[in-house]
């Protein structure tokens, strides 16, 4: 069931799978690209607040008086068409429709796909068990604290009392928002306004945090001694992965957002995924409303059906992996973030500062690596800034990570232990991360606020500041940028996925020069194929929106789309569970050639077990070799040829369907002479009744004449 989709790198989509009776949710995303309709709190309101204060109160056109900052400050937002009150967050609508006692198991994909889980862990009647990678959780665990943070400004401007701002609007008024607005908060459909929420707490994130169990890269987990959960590396972000289920009759692969090749996070590991009975390909964040998904026409060029079975046109697995690894995203990657670099000295040179409120960890590594050399090969010396309640402890947590890394990084941290050990070895050992020994050259500074007393004595511009958050309504960004917004010199780097008129509504005229930037969130529409390609999995899944790109593919790969909302079942596995039967016991078995069948048959007492995915049958303690068993018989009775055994043997009876309490009928053999019986046969079972031991004697043998026994 797929519970919403792709938003990009910000908003990963959320499914859940039903395998082997277990419910499993993939990913508990937080659309933070809503709080766009807020109006964000600033230097310019709090002076404009006290303006009107000072002149006297002010009156909002609600039926409702509003209370407090809110009453005198709506005038001015007015202007905007925002909403002036404490944020409420928005989470997947169509999770609050499932009961969360009956999900099992939640398994997270990355940092982002874990932002709107203490939702659903405080939800009463949750008991699911968490999986995430080491480096997921605790990345998981900055941004959610720093995210707390950032909206305690909130609390403090609006007071402690929690008031929905739902509350502020009758339905008439929501209807009657600006189209933009309408539709983030109704959702397109209008069904949406369930899914705004509160902001949890810090105690509910450590409460959630305490309830995940972390994994490493392929490492097992075993789920009620029947599901065996692997994670393997996407390739995203540091400690993003892909997961693999292994049950006793069926395997699944999920693909999230995955790169094939990262600068800082290791490399996705598709091999890992190859052969699986069914694949759930969710990652289109790169592409979601770039190549037009949903339009046939711009996507059929893209996609064709190289990679089809016919011959002549086959690839091996070396030839085919070979070919997905040749084009280097990293450095495409890193063309962009040089050209970030460029412009930002270009306006540093002007007298400009630059304000970076980009949310992605590998993107702010690399850049503060590149800024270094920039500003070491010119002749303009800039202080550059990262403002952050957590930033200090992050970029502290970035230099233990070498196991979630790509290759070449790695390979800096072995170097640098070999050096430790003594070894002899030709290679200077260097940090992982060039942030490191900035930071001692002070030549980046960290303060975990904008009005940190520290940062106002060392502050100067132009300088380059790192800092959240990306959607402009919450963090240090909204202080910077009410200061910057009207100086043509100075620049704002964004990344693509947030609505840029909608999210710089609050500081226009917008003066200064605004860079928006598109990083990659997953893979290449057209290196799609050729990997399905390669997994070569039984079943793939893919969105129905997708339809139109993959129709071409449909006659070489087995694709099933599925609808957002709505459960889609799969065709029975034709897969037998293996049962392993313990040596003692197996040598016990005395096989019998059923009658009307090719088939063999044994009857075996044992005790049956599930350890990770396997079925076992072990010996119980012995049974009396003496000890006759009753006949077990197989296959369905029929009526008409039981009381013809049973008049040979002189006993008279007749046949007449009855109709039970169910609704369902059945056939019953009234049995007369010489004693009385009553055989009932269901669609299920068969009932034979008789308080007559020597004519239960007879039917039984009857019976026996008919059906095999063992």
């Amino acid at each position: 069931t797929s519970l919403s989709r792709t938003g990009g790198y910000n908003l990963p989509p959320c499914h859940i799978v039903n395998l082997c009776g277990f419910h499993i949710l993939f990913d508990c995303p937080l659309d933070l690209s809503a709080l766009t309709i807020f109006s964000p709190i600033s230097t310019s309101l709090y002076e404009k607040l006290y303006e009107e204060t000072s002149a006297g109160p002010s009156f909002t056109s609600l039926d409702t008086p509003l209370v407090g900052p809110m009453q005198e400050t709506k005038k001015l937002l007015d202007r905007t068409n925002l909403i002036p009150a404490e944020p409420y967050y928005k989470t997947v609508e169509s999770l609050h429709l499932w009961n969360v006692s009956l999900i099992d198991v939640v398994l997270i994909s990355s940092p982002m796909g874990m932002l709107g889980l203490p939702f659903l862990t405080r939800t009463e009647g949750f008991s699911a068990k968490i999986y995430a990678t080491e480096a997921t959780a605790r990345l998981s665990q900055f941004m959610m604290e720093d995210l707390i943070a950032m909206h305690m400004e909130f609390k403090q401007f609006y007071g402690p009392e929690e008031t929905s701002f739902l509350q502020l609007f009758k339905w008439e008024e929501l209807e009657a928002l600006p189209p933009a607005l309408k539709e983030i908060v109704l959702g397109k459909d209008g069904t949406e306004l369930g899914s705004w929420m509160p902001l949890y707490s810090a105690a509910d994130v450590r409460d959630c945090l305490r309830k995940v169990q972390t994994l490493k890269y392929a490492e097992e987990a075993c789920y009620n001694g029947t599901l065996i959960i692997k994670a393997f590396s996407s390739g995203l972000e540091i400690g993003s992965c892909n997961w693999t289920l292994k049950g006793p009759k069926r395997n699944i692969s999920y693909i999230s957002s995955s790169v094939f090749s990262s600068g800082v996070a290791m490399d996705f590991n598709f091999h890992a995924l190859r052969g699986s009975d069914v694949l759930v390909y969710s990652d289109f964040a790169s592409w979601n409303g770039v190549h037009g998904v949903g339009d046939e026409n711009n996507c059929s060029s893209m996609v064709t059906d190289d990679c089809s079975t016919k011959s002549g046109n086959e690839y091996t697995w070396e030839l085919s992996a070979d070919s997905l690894l040749n084009f280097d995203e990293s450095s495409e990657e890193m063309d962009k973030l040089n050209f970030i670099c460029s412009c930002s000295m270009d306006s540093v040179k002007a007298g400009g500062s630059v304000l970076i409120p980009i949310g992605r960890l590998a993107i702010i590594l690399q850049l503060l690596e590149l800024f270094a050399l920039h500003i070491d090969s010119s002749d303009v010396k800039v202080p550059i800034f990262i403002i952050s309640t957590v930033a200090e402890e992050l970029l502290a947590y970035t230099s233990i990570l070498p196991e979630w890394l790509c290759k070449h990084r790695q390979e800096k941290v072995i170097h640098i232990l070999t050096r430790m050990f003594k070894l002899k070895v030709l290679y200077s050992g260097k940090p992982v991360f060039a942030h490191e020994e900035l930071i001692k050259e002070k030549k980046i500074h960290i303060f975990p606020t904008v009005h940190s007393h520290e940062l106002l004595m060392m502050w100067q511009e132009p300088c380059i500041v790192v800092c959240p958050h990306w959607s402009l309504r919450l963090g240090p960004v909204v202080h910077l940028l009410q200061r910057w917004h009207g100086d043509p010199n100075s620049l704002l780097v964004l990344e693509e996925g947030v609505d840029t008129d909608l999210a710089l509504l609050p500081f226009k005229p917008v003066a200064m020069k605004v860079l928006e930037c598109s990083f990659l969130s997953g893979l290449k529409l057209e290196k799609v194929p050729p990997l399905l390609k390669l997994l070569q999995p039984k079943l793939i899944l893919l969105p129905d929106h997708t339809k139109p790109c993959f129709a071409p593919l449909t006659e070489s790969l087995p694709c099933l789309f599925y609808p957002e909302n709505e459960t889609l079942r799969l065709p029975n596995s034709h897969n037998l569970a293996e049962l392993h039967i313990a040596t003692d016991l197996a040598s016990q078995l005395t096989w019998s050639k059923m009658k009307n069948d090719e088939l063999t048959i044994s009857r075996l007492t044992g005790e049956l077990f599930v350890d990770k995915g396997k079925h076992y049958l072990l010996a119980k303690k012995p049974a009396n070799p003496l000890e006759i068993r009753p006949l077990v018989h197989w296959g369905k009775l029929d009526l008409e040829s039981l009381l013809l055994a049973l008049e040979k043997s002189g006993v008279k009876g007749s046949i007449e369907k009855v109709s039970g309490d169910d609704g369902y009928g059945s056939n019953v053999l009234n049995v007369f002479e010489p004693g009385k019986a009553l055989i009932q046969v269901k669609e299920t079972s068969t009932v034979i009744s008789t308080g007559d031991k020597s004519l239960a004697s007879l039917i039984s043998d009857a019976v026996h004449s008919l059906l095999d026994g063992i």
